[in-house]
């Protein structure tokens, strides 16, 4: 699997892992991606954007779908911003929500991750370690150190709860736990407000909740860095991680480099 070729696959007994930067299996991320977003809950997306979920980053970067083998549809996707390629496409898109000032000394060896999404049909531990496998393949390949993504909460968990609350709750939980250090934090240019209130001015919920992909994060020893940024357009508040492969959890790690040996022996056959 080598990054910027026109597409590479590694196939599981379900799943394909398919790395392309061909133009449609980049319209097939976008396509999917809008439809999750479109019915996930919680989550807003504009609606003239022909079913695609697309701004001007995508052609800069390298896209990662997982397949179905039986169906031959895709039911996950991400995508992945190297730094050669983020300087060619003006910056990385953490950059447009956040000031990166503080987390500098890792930019030269970090890695972008982003619009990751997974079919609500798919929402299974073989898709998302897939996934991570795949990360931890494109890291080893490209011999870059760190990951870097905005992961997005909703600003509301349901339809019954007032906006902000379960933001607040995870927000509370990520930086008492997993937090970055104060000197190595990115600062949201829109924090979250509500209704004129910060966080600090709603009360928090009993039991947060946690979406999937930030929980793959946090179980590999990702950090967050700090605040939370509104995304509007979306109706999220996105929250900075960043795992760094010399931090990360071994034990996690090693589970994942034993399946993606298994992916690519299964290639090789």
């Amino acid at each position: 699997m080598t990054p910027r070729d026109a597409s590479s696959v590694v196939a599981a007994e379900k799943y394909s892992l398919v790395l392309s930067t061909d133009r449609c299996h980049r319209e097939a991320a976008q396509r999917l991606r809008y439809d999750v977003f479109a019915s996930e809950p919680g989550f807003e997306i504009p609606a003239d954007t022909n079913g695609l979920d697309a701004d001007r980053f995508d052609e800069f970067c390298d896209h990662l779908l997982v397949r179905d083998n039986e169906t031959d549809d895709f039911v996950g996707c991400y995508r992945m911003l190297p730094p050669d390629a983020a300087v060619a496409a003006g910056g990385y898109y953490t950059a447009t929500e956040f000031d990166l000032s503080a987390l500098d000394p890792a930019s030269s060896r970090v890695v972008e991750m982003g619009r990751a999404v997974v079919h609500p049909d798919h929402r299974s531990g073989s898709v998302l370690g897939l996934m991570w496998s795949g990360i931890l393949q494109y890291l080893e390949v490209t011999g870059l150190e760190w990951v870097m993504g905005c992961v997005s909460v909703p600003m509301q968990a349901s339809p019954s709860e007032a906006p902000g609350v379960n933001v607040r709750g995870v927000r509370d939980l990520l930086l008492a736990k997993h937090g970055s250090p104060t000197d190595r934090r990115a600062i949201p240019y829109n924090p979250v407000v509500v209704d004129g209130r910060t966080l600090d001015d709603i009360e928090a919920p009993a039991r947060p909740t946690m979406p999937p992909l930030l929980r793959g994060y946090l179980r590999l020893g990702a950090t967050v860095c700090g605040e939370p940024a509104h995304d509007a357009a979306f109706g999220v508040a996105d929250f900075v991680a960043l795992l760094g492969l010399h931090e990360a959890n071994t034990r996690y790690l090693d589970r994942l480099r034993s399946a993606a040996a298994t992916y690519e022996s299964q290639v090789r056959r």
